[in-house]
């Protein structure tokens, strides 16, 4: 017991005189063993390699090299030397989550247990208003830009889109085409409205013609 007591003295001065000088004394099954300490060289070089000091290696075969720099120009030739390294980083594999994201794509894993906010919260209807706004707008734009629709028959349509009129494409397509036909038929009907009333008006010219020669040649005569 008193030999104990005597050996860990003599450990307690000899920890003091070299915690100056960077180095950590502990017994190991009675026997006295230093370890040199390498906090300062692992926070120059996380400063140099700019990382933590965690991702820091200090190669454990060369301590003795490694605790006599004390620079961050010393510790740059020891990585240059490859006694000092910048650990790889840990590979986070995303496999499994793609699978499942693969999963969700098709459908599976969203029932009523894994849904967590409101039908609104998860796909507000606001969000779906803005896609159908755009896509029949786009529609109409390019509508408009080939000249199949005119600029009047395009602020007409532009405003029953605004008014929720039109669900889908198709219904949008339709109604263009019907209303296209609508004003060619109009057109024709005009045009042949147009073709009976000079028609009239002509045979009337005509018929006025008719009957003023007798008048004039009696005129004529007289």
């Amino acid at each position: 017991l008193l030999c104990c007591c005597v050996l860990a003295v003599f450990t307690l001065l000899v920890a003091g005189s070299y915690a100056t000088k960077g180095l950590l004394v502990f017994l190991h099954k009675g026997s006295i063993v230093t370890m040199v300490s390498l906090k300062l060289q692992k926070r120059l070089a996380a400063a140099v390699l700019k990382c933590g000091q965690r991702k820091i290696w200090l190669d454990p075969n060369e301590v003795s090299e490694i605790s006599m720099a004390n620079s961050r120009q010393n510790i740059r030739k020891l990585q240059k030397d490859g006694l000092v390294m910048k650990k790889p980083q840990a590979i986070h594999s995303r496999s499994r989550h793609l699978r499942r994201l693969a999963a969700v794509r098709k459908g599976r894993h969203t029932g009523l247990g894994k849904r967590k906010g409101t039908a609104n919260a998860r796909l507000p209807v606001k969000v779906l208003w803005i896609r159908r706004m755009r896509v029949l707008r786009r529609m109409l734009r390019k509508y408009r830009d080939a000249k199949k629709i005119d600029k009047h028959l395009y602020h007409e349509l532009y405003q029953k889109v605004k008014g929720n009129r039109f669900k889908t494409k198709r219904q949008l397509m339709e109604i263009i085409h019907k209303m296209k036909a609508e004003t060619t038929r109009e057109k024709q009907l005009a045009q042949q409205a147009e073709a009976r009333k000079a028609k009239a008006k002509a045979k009337l010219e005509r018929k006025a013609a008719r009957a003023a020669a007798p008048a004039a040649a009696k005129k004529g005569e007289q």
